[in-house]
């Protein structure tokens, strides 16, 4: 057992990785296969070392050239190896062995296989290397298999470094699969043990089989970002995780920020109307642009806590109208927009209403920056980046706000002047009048009081969905139910009379 200290603060006694390691080789009902590309043979090293390996491995190997590895394999299309895709096909070419030639001799073993294609920092140190790593796993022989499978980006500026890195990070991922299954969202963490979250990061997640069939990838995905494992997480209309690298990448992107608690007729007319405007721009192809619904980390705490049930009904509405979500920890858009930077180089656009532009422009945002707001402006605006403003209604007076008369801090007046007379801030004007009327915060008041008028608000078929799921509180289904049995109770006593 190993103390794991942070600062000066015990926080578990865990196992080391030679006890998890040896705890595995000791299970006689566990037997399986090592497949690693890219790194070394880095995690069944651990169980070499740990003894009684013999116990436990079926077989180890690498492929590391090309041409071996597509004979074993086959051949991606797009002709990459460091790919989810391979990943799969690792695993099923592996287990398929496994129950083709050991099955009928070990019927009563839990088989598995550990596969991971990972490419290391590069001698210019200009790629800091990444991987996909995964086990496909029994917990009962009789029973279909399982399968975490997740993708790592390395922070190490050393090869050998990473490679020990995945050898830790690959035991506690078979050690968490075969003994913590039944706690996937502790298994996240034991992902860590041994291992700083700085060193390396994990961005995508996905758990399947059945004994997984209740966990709602999604919601792992928030515990990522929870975990502070990465900062940034997205998944596509289907709910499930996707690589963020893999949707951004030499992209156009369009991202909208809100709560979308729940999603409304403003929140969509935003991103139609901004979406139209962002196609319009020079070096802005409709085939290669992606739009993002952005979810902040401090947006789902506003509530204290995060209510994890709240998260996936705020979800559940973005999939069903097509969007690919993002959830991240980065609570300033210049950080938003530095995330999308580290994968394309491509224009950006910023959908946001009045007062998200008023507070990009507020110096109090920015205190934490040694560079204060100018150092936040520098990475934010220097980008091929156009902010799109949906305008607002006052509510006192009547007057339609855009970006003619907003207000900002009389200090920041030039500032502001500069950027949008050079064209970095622009209006929409194909706007819905009546959307400025709309704010997801009455509705949602409506519907846990039960009251009517909100259906109207919201965009097309997301109503029925709200009340057919009963999300964001039941006092639409409740207040229905109340009813039905009041009139119920009653009858009897009309009857009488």
């Amino acid at each position: 057992m190993a103390i794991i200290l942070k600062g000066d603060k015990e926080i578990a006694n865990v196992p080391s990785i030679k006890a998890k390691s040896l705890r595995i080789n000791l299970n006689e009902e566990i037997y399986g296969t090592f497949a690693e590309i890219g790194a070394g043979q880095e995690t069944v090293r651990n169980f070499f070392r740990a003894g009684g390996a013999s116990g436990t491995i079926a077989k180890a190997m690498s492929a590391y050239d090309k041409d071996f590895s597509d004979a074993i394999y086959g051949r991606e299309d797009d002709g990459r190896y460091v790919t989810e895709p391979r990943l799969k096909k690792m695993l099923t070419h592996e287990m398929n062995l496994m129950e083709e030639r050991l099955r009928h001799k070990y019927p009563d073993r839990m088989f598995f296989s550990y596969a991971n294609t990972v490419t290391t920092i590069d001698f210019a140190k200009k790629y800091k290397g990444h991987g996909w790593v995964g086990v496909r796993f029994q917990v009962d022989p009789d029973e279909d298999y399982n399968e975490i499978i997740l993708h790592i980006r390395f922070h190490q500026t050393e090869a050998r470094l990473q490679q020990e890195t995945l050898g830790t990070l690959g035991v506690n991922l078979i050690y968490g699969a075969f003994y913590k299954h039944n706690k996937p969202k502790k298994l996240l963490k034991y992902l860590y043990d041994h291992l700083d979250k700085d060193i390396v990061e994990i961005d995508t997640i996905n758990f399947s089989g059945p004994r997984f069939a209740n966990v709602d990838n999604r919601l792992m995905s928030l515990q990522l970002v929870k975990n502070g494992m990465t900062e940034a997480v997205m998944f596509d209309p289907s709910g499930n995780n996707v690589l963020p690298a893999a949707i951004l990448y030499k992209k156009n992107v369009l991202a909208l920020r809100g709560s979308f608690r729940p999603v409304t007729k403003v929140n969509m007319s935003m991103y139609q109307k901004s979406y139209e405007m962002f196609l319009k721009e020079n070096k802005v192809n409709k085939e290669k642009t992606e739009v993002i619904f952005e979810i902040t980390l401090s947006n789902l705490k506003s509530q204290g806590e995060i209510d994890e049930e709240d998260f996936l009904d705020r979800a559940e509405l973005l999939c069903s109208l097509g969007q690919t979500v993002m959830i991240s920890n980065f609570k300033e858009y210049y950080r938003v927009v530095e995330y999308f930077s580290n994968y394309t180089k491509n224009r950006m656009g910023l959908a946001m209403g009045v007062n998200n532009l008023v507070e990009i422009f507020d110096e109090n945002y920015y205190r934490h920056l040694s560079g204060g707001i100018l150092e936040a402006f520098g990475k934010l605006f220097y980008r091929d980046l156009r902010v799109y403003l949906h305008p607002m209604k006052d509510q006192d007076t009547g007057q339609i706000i855009d970006s003619d008369n907003l207000r900002v801090h009389p200090r920041m007046k030039e500032l502001y002047k500069f950027f949008k007379f050079n064209g970095k801030v622009v209006d929409i004007k194909q706007y819905d009048p009546e959307s400025l009327e709309i704010f997801s915060r009455d509705v949602l008041k409506k519907i846990e009081a039960g009251e009517d008028g909100w259906q109207e608000m919201l965009p097309e078929g997301i109503a029925d969905l709200i009340e057919e799921k009963c999300l964001f509180g039941c006092a639409v289904k409740q207040g229905k139910e109340e009813a039905k049995q009041t009139i119920t109770s009653k009858e009897p006593e009309q009857a009488q009379k």
